[in-house]
């Protein structure tokens, strides 16, 4: 009979319970989310499809390539990078949902008055390995783990706290660096939009100039002078697009953020309250 586990890391963490090599905590698999991103974009435009076919709401055109307005194929290179970005975002989140929710679990036995020590840290051990399968994969149960086995080899109380303290330091960095491709895009996605807007003023400027090198009369001049802060208006566009992005990718990733080291505390937390304040150690003399 297959054993029933209260938190299951395989079946819960969406890259690993759908087959794809997954990350380390609330780490994020990059090629994985590239492949979402292409599929968000592509819903992104199928919804706005039938509003671009009235050709008549401006706000929607500008996501579109080509049309009268000859507009480029930047705005959909901004729309895949926020959508990427996005999707590397929202799994991120589930994770840290994912990891919260571990901090449940009561590892350690409802015996009254139960005091930790090197010699019964195999029973809280034995308690995990039942209640949960893959715990490594949880933040807090793996600072557990680590300590646990390594309980014998410590003389004091506060020399655990320190080797607790030492694994979140070593999460917080692991965690920090999990955050380098979603900068990278909120950094690029307005660096397309300006490219965007630089070829659109240069096609803009260059068709004016060859109106004015042609020898063209004032109405000529009037009516290319026209078409020049037309295509102005449409240059500006693909950085209006990816300005506001960027700047919704940014509010998000701060608000994960402030997720994610709210649940670095909660793990510290958890710690304590499992370890350090049920731990009575001997001291040795060093």
């Amino acid at each position: 009979m297959k054993q029933e586990y209260v938190f299951d890391w395989k079946r819960m963490d969406p890259e690993a319970k759908l087959g794809i090599p997954a990350k380390r905590f609330t780490g994020v698999n990059s090629i994985w989310t590239f492949f979402l991103g292409m599929v968000f974009s592509v819903i992104f435009y199928a919804a706005l499809y039938p509003f671009w076919q009235m050709k008549s709401l401006q706000f929607i055109n500008m996501f579109f390539p080509g049309g009268p307005e000859n507009r480029s194929w930047i705005p959909i290179c901004t729309v895949f990078l926020t959508m990427w970005c996005l999707a590397f975002l929202l799994v991120k989140l589930r994770k840290i949902e994912i990891q919260r929710k571990v901090l449940s679990l009561e590892i350690l036995p409802n015996t009254p008055g139960f005091i930790l020590s090197p010699d019964n840290s195999a029973i809280v051990q034995s308690r995990m390995d039942e209640q949960v399968y893959l715990a490594g994969g949880f933040i807090a149960l793996n600072r557990i783990q680590k300590t646990l086995s390594n309980l014998k080899n410590i003389g004091r109380v506060s020399d655990v706290s320190s080797v607790l303290n030492d694994l979140a330091l070593a999460d917080e960095k692991y965690l920090e660096g999990t955050y380098t491709l979603p900068k990278g895009l909120i950094w690029a996605i307005p660096v397309t939009g300006f490219i965007g807007t630089v070829l659109g003023l240069s096609e803009a400027v260059g068709g004016f100039g060859k109106v004015i090198t042609g020898g063209a009369e004032l109405d000529q001049l009037k009516q290319s002078l026209g078409g020049v802060t037309s295509g102005l208006a449409v240059a500006f566009e693909t950085t209006l697009i990816a300005l506001v992005a960027a700047l919704f990718l940014q509010l998000l990733m701060t608000l994960i953020m402030q997720k994610e080291e709210s649940l670095m505390d909660e793990c510290a937390t958890y710690c304590y309250r499992n370890i350090v304040s049920k731990l009575k150690m001997i001291d040795m003399e060093r």
